[in-house]
This record gives structure tokens, C-alpha cells and sequence, in this order.
């Protein structure tokens, strides 16, 4: 909401206005600067301040005997003349009974004495007699012109500051800083920029990291949603030669903004596959190619006891990563949020109703990467062609992308490529994933130090020869997996 939208809401006949807003400072100075354009005095309550002047208006001699909410309102209540009230503090004292009494006797009121009220808070929910009176709305985020000017007028301090004429930095990387500040409001805009700067007097693409996470933690979804800190490289990823390749051909789109590409940006692709094929490293490897910050949605985090909270969190989830964007958002085993079965609460129904409606409308540039371990449980309704760009399936590797996997390990971990022999541990392990691969390899570690002696060929293979395979465990499964995808979806290997 810009200064006009608010000025029109103000003019309105709403008994109450709610603004919720964490930027309270910008907040106050917007209404106030309205305040004084309609010749109305204004006052401010706060539980630590209690009632005065906002602008012009009348001086009480002491507003801290106001601080009580109940006295405050009963002030305004009784107050006869034209008059404006913004209360801060109000929202944890909305569950009690006289406080939304008298809320509600000053609205019913208005037509015999008009008073402003406005409600102010980061969140604010009105009991359901007070929402019929109140008419709610946002104060609007700078946009990329104002974020750019708020990164100039810190610099310009900052060099003031220190004596300086100018800070270092290049247009790419300024274009870049302001994406990444897209969705904060102007106060958190201001102290960010400001941090990259005065840590060595310069933007650089280094600074970009740090600022991305500090943006997500001002965000915080309280376990539902979570930064990934550390993402990976395709180098990392053994074979998914197809997805490889598909992601390369997308990476341009993915960047560039509408006004310099007629592309659409890629929506999203959904990875299904065997347990431990490498999905979820895939994930990591699709935000690190492309330099993208990852955020993973904690689909069993989600379940919320109280009814229309789990939903909620949806919702307020796929707004964050709205706000983060460009990103990578990665639904971990969508099922657990997804799946079809007996819920009476019909709470997977409602996700699912969320989920798709975002996918429809959503402008942002948001890549969603689902990863699933068992596609049947998903509803059709999620599956159709267009709500994913393309369907992959993530099959056991074969024995060329089984050795790479032996020698990405093994090289993670320092150990001489040479001692082994990599074309006879990927025939023995044949139909084995990549995870068991790589615990064959931290097993056998484990036994070298036990005997304190170094990492061989003899004890990998023993550490294979003790691993069950899934595709032994779960063969079943693991057919029914390869003839769903036989006709259904691309292979990523």
C-alpha cells in the first residue's frame, strides 16, 4: 500500500483500520504525514508510552497513566471532537473481554463521533465482532527503483562517513544486491546495505551470500521453512545426464527478468525415484549451478493440530519463498503433505487446493523441485502436464555412473583414487544406490581406524559384501517404480 491507497482507506467509513506491518517507524511517519494533510490531530498510544501526540495534538499531561489499554480506550471513547488514534500495542490484549468491548463501543460510536483508529502491529487478528467494523491492509515494500535509492543513500552515508568519495562496486552486482533485498521493508533494507558496505567499504558478489541468509532469518518460518546452507555443484552429482542438461538449457531463463527475456521462467520439475538415488543431492545441485538460494519446505512440519493453522503455514511459506525469489524451493518427500488416503480431517485436500492455486498464479521466480520416493501415493490432480515443467525418474545408477560415484567419495575424503580398483567396486555393487555407495565407503573408514590402518581395496569390498541392497530389499517396489515411469516420465540417469 502506497501513501495514496492509504489515504483512501483512511477516507473511508471503517470504524477500525488495521495495518500490519513489522516497518512501524515508516508506518507512523506515513500516517502522521496524512494526519496533518486532513487537518486531524493525531495522538500515538504504546503500553510503554502510553497516549501522545502523533503531528499536532492535544498535550496530556501525563500520557503514561494512559499506558493501560482500558483507560486509553476509554479516553477516545469519550473524546467528542475530530480526532485520530494509532494504537501500537494493542494485539495481546485482544483476547480480553473488556478491551474488545470497548474497542467495539468506539466503532459503533463512529457515527456520532468519527474518530480515526488505527490498529498497528507485525500481526493482528480481530476477534470476529470487531472484523465487520475494520477494514485491513499492508504497508507496501520498496520496489527495485526505491531499493536501489535506499543501497545509494547508505553508501553515500557510509563514505561520508569515513571520508570517503565513493564505495567500489559494479552495476551487475548493485542489480544483484537488490534482487536479493526484493520483499524486506525499507528500515531492514537500509541496515543491510549498510552492513555490506561498512565490513570492507565495498559491494562485492562475496557480500551477496551473507545478506541473502540475514533476509531468510528476518523471515523466520519457525521450522516450516528452512535455508539450506549449503548447496552443491552437478560436478557432485554422479550421472542424471538428461536432467543435467535440461537444467543448462533453463539456466538463462531462470535469470534473466522479463524485460530483457521473452521466456517464461522454468516452473519446476518433480524427481521421483529410489530411496538413496541421489534426489535430494539433485536439489542442492540445481540452486548451486545456478547460484540460487535454497529453501526446503518440511512437508511433516506443516501439521498444525488447530484446524486452518497447517494450511496457514502453506500459505505463509509459499509467500516467504515469493519474497526470496529468484530461488529454488525444495518440497522434500511431497507425499508426507500430498497423499492421497483416509485423512477425515481433509487437511491433505486443502494443502493440495493451496499448493496448485500457488503454482497457477505465482509471477515470482520461484523453481519448485519436488522430490518423491513414492509417486503413487500423489494425487492426479498435481501430476497433470503444465503444474511441473517435466517429470524425472531417478533409477538405480548403472555401472559407468556407479564408478564415478566410487571416485567422488573417495575423493571427498582424500583418500588415493589409485589404491582402488573402481571398475571392479562398481560391478560388485550392482544395483546398489548412491547412498549405500557412500556408507559402504564411510564403513570402511571406520574399520581402518578401528585397526589403524589405512583405507584399502580389501575393506571396501568387505563393507559391500555386509550391505542388503534395496533393490534386493524392495525389489518389488522397485519394479512397480520402472513400469509407472516407463511411459509416465524422463529418465534423469
Amino acid at each position: 500500500m502506497d501513501n495514496n491507497d492509504l489515504r483512501l482507506i483512511l477516507n473511508t467509513n471503517a470504524a477500525l483500520v488495521v495495518i500490519e506491518t513489522y516497518d512501524e517507524a515508516r508506518t507512523i511517519d506515513l500516517l502522521k504525514a496524512e494526519f496533518a494533510d486532513l487537518g486531524l490531530p493525531a495522538w500515538r498510544w504504546s503500553v510503554s508510552e502510553g497516549l501522545g501526540p502523533l503531528g499536532f495534538g492535544l498535550e496530556l499531561a501525563h500520557p503514561e497513566q494512559y499506558s493501560d489499554p482500558l483507560v486509553a480506550l476509554r479516553y477516545i471513547k469519550e473524546y467528542r471532537a475530530r480526532g485520530a488514534f494509532v494504537l501500537c500495542d494493542i494485539h495481546p490484549f485482544l483476547d480480553e473481554a473488556k478491551v474488545v468491548r470497548m474497542l467495539k463501543d468506539v466503532a459503533l460510536n463512529y457515527s456520532q463521533c468519527p474518530q480515526r483508529v488505527v490498529l498497528v502491529s507485525h500481526a493482528l487478528k480481530l476477534p470476529p465482532e470487531l472484523a465487520r467494523y475494520a477494514v485491513s491492509t499492508e504497508i507496501s515494500l520498496p520496489n527495485d527503483e526505491e531499493i536501489l535509492a535506499l543501497v545509494r543513500e547508505q553508501a553515500r552515508t557510509w563514505a561520508e562517513e569515513n571520508g570517503q568519495s565513493r564505495i567500489k562496486t559494479d552495476n551487475q552486482t548493485l542489480q544483484k544486491l537488490v534482487s536479493n533485498l526484493r520483499g524486506l521493508t525499507h528500515r531492514d533494507v537500509k541496515r543491510l546495505a549498510y552492513g555490506a558496505i561498512a565490513d570492507d567499504g565495498a559491494i562485492t558478489e562475496s557480500d551477496l551470500p551473507e545478506i541473502t541468509r540475514a533476509k531468510f532469518n528476518l523471515m523466520d518460518m519457525e521450522g516450516v521453512l528452512h535455508f539450506e546452507y549449503s548447496t552443491a555443484h552437478l560436478k557432485e552429482v554422479a550421472g542424471l545426464n538428461r536432467l543435467k542438461s535440461w537444467l543448462d538449457d533453463r539456466a538463462h531463463a531462470m535469470h534473466s527478468s522479463a524485460s530483457t527475456n521473452p521466456l517464461d521462467p522454468p516452473k519446476g520439475v518433480l524427481l521421483f525415484g529410489v530411496q538413496g538415488g541421489g534426489k535430494s543431492l539433485a536439489a542442492k545441485a540445481i540452486a548451486g549451478v545456478w547460484g540460487l538460494p535454497l529453501l526446503r519446505l518440511d512437508m511433516a512440519a506443516l501439521f498444525n493440530k488447530f484446524i486452518g493453522e497447517t494450511e496457514r503455514n502453506l500459505r505463509e511459506a509459499l509467500k516467504l519463498a515469493d519474497l526470496m525469489s529468484p530461488c529454488v524451493l525444495w518440497l522434500d518427500e511431497i507425499e508426507k503433505g500430498m497423499a492421497q488416503g483416509n485423512d477425515d480431517s481433509g487437511t491433505p485436500k486443502r494443502l493440495l487446493g493451496t499448493l496448485l492455486t500457488w503454482m497457477a498464479e505465482r509471477k515470482s521466480r520461484v523453481f519448485m523441485v519436488a522430490t518423491s520416493n513414492d509417486i503413487s501415493q500423489l494425487p492426479p490432480e498435481l501430476m497433470r502436464k503444465g503444474r511441473f515443467d517435466e517429470i524425472f525418474f531417478v533409477d538405480l545408477p548403472d555401472e559407468s555412473v556407479r564408478e564415478s560415484i566410487f571416485n567422488i567419495h573417495l575423493h571427498k575424503r582424500s583418500l588415493n583414487i589409485a589404491d582402488f580398483n573402481l571398475p571392479m567396486l562398481a560391478v560388485m555393487t550392482e544395483g546398489y544406490t548412491g547412498a549405500e555407495i557412500e556408507q559402504a565407503i564411510v564403513s570402511a573408514t571406520y574399520t581402518a581406524a578401528a585397526r589403524q590402518s589405512p583405507v584399502n581395496d580389501t575393506l571396501l569390498r568387505d563393507a559391500i559384501r555386509q550391505t542388503q541392497p534395496l533393490s534386493v530389499v524392495m525389489a518389488e517396489k522397485i519394479q512397480a517404480l520402472r513400469a509407472w515411469a516407463e511411459e509416465r516420465a524422463v529418465r534423469a540417469n
